[in-house]
């Protein structure tokens, strides 16, 4: 099955309420490397249960963009802000290092095109996924290692592999193991950098699949950066255009895909029927 062949007409699992706050807000984000410019005065609201995919080619600045809503790269200006569970937006630029790794940990999950840095390479399947349970507070072996257990078979690992370590896992079982590691304490925000770049189409599909099905069943929030439009269709709601560090479309996925206003959004979609 080849994910250009799917449709993205069940995406959604939540319906997301016009009066309902954002839980991430950025206004005008900008990061410069040096005298160039990776990401240039963006303004964003995501929703509880939103999935907003970012999509541009090579260099557009959309993973400059993730990287500073994730907090990974500081902003040379403009803010981002989280709502935190029954809390008015907070700056995060504002939050003590202590809290920010919290949120990491527990709120916020991160699923990286390259499963080797999300996952802990040494460490067996099972701790990967036990580890993310502890950081929440539990204690009990015996359930940390049940919970573990039962988010492997989600995400389609056999049981007889919980005590394996992630290094004899093939590609496709790796991002699957990365996958159970950030959605096992049920993040309220996703942040995904082309989670399924490097892997073979038809792993690609399965792992589309299975990332549709647990975002819709967990109702998190996701932001998804990737070049494939397809990925795009499948997985977000809305959809945000980059090129040259600024965002230059954005709207609802089906609409601009469908019917792109900019000649750039136009090419973009035209290599791909054309492919």
């Amino acid at each position: 099955m080849n994910p250009n062949d799917m449709s993205a007409d069940d995406v959604g699992a939540n319906d997301m309420s016009a009066d309902e706050p954002p839980l991430l807000s950025a206004r005008g984000l900008t990061k410069y490397y040096g005298a160039r410019a990776g990401c240039l005065d963006v303004d964003l609201d995501v929703y509880p249960g939103e999935v907003l995919a970012i999509v541009g080619e090579s260099g557009s600045g959309k993973s400059t963009l993730l990287a500073l809503l994730a907090t990974e790269l500081a902003p040379s200006a403009g803010t981002v802000g989280y709502r935190m569970a029954g809390d008015a937006l907070t700056d995060l630029a504002t939050l003590p290092e202590a809290d920010r790794r919290r949120l990491l940990r527990t709120e916020w999950g991160f699923v990286r095109q390259n499963a080797e840095q999300g996952l802990r390479m040494a460490v067996s399947a099972g701790g990967n996924v036990g580890e993310r349970l502890m950081a929440i507070g539990w204690r009990n072996y015996g359930a940390i290692r049940a919970e573990a257990g039962d988010w492997l078979g989600r995400v389609e690992i056999a049981d007889d592999r919980i005590d394996d370590d992630p290094r004899g896992f093939s590609g496709g079982m790796r991002q699957r193991l990365q996958i159970a590691r950030n959605l096992v304490t049920r993040p309220r925000l996703v942040f995904m950098d082309e989670p399924t770049g490097g892997l073979d189409v038809s792993v690609q599909a399965r792992l589309l699949d299975l990332i549709r099905s647990l975002v819709a069943d967990l109702g998190a929030a996701v932001i998804i950066v990737t070049h494939d439009l397809a990925v795009a269709r499948l997985l977000s709601h809305r959809i945000m255009v980059m090129r040259h560090g600024r965002v230059i479309e954005t709207g609802l996925t089906d609409q601009v895909l469908d019917d792109p206003r900019e000649p750039y959004t136009q090419l973009l979609v035209a290599s791909v029927l054309a492919a």
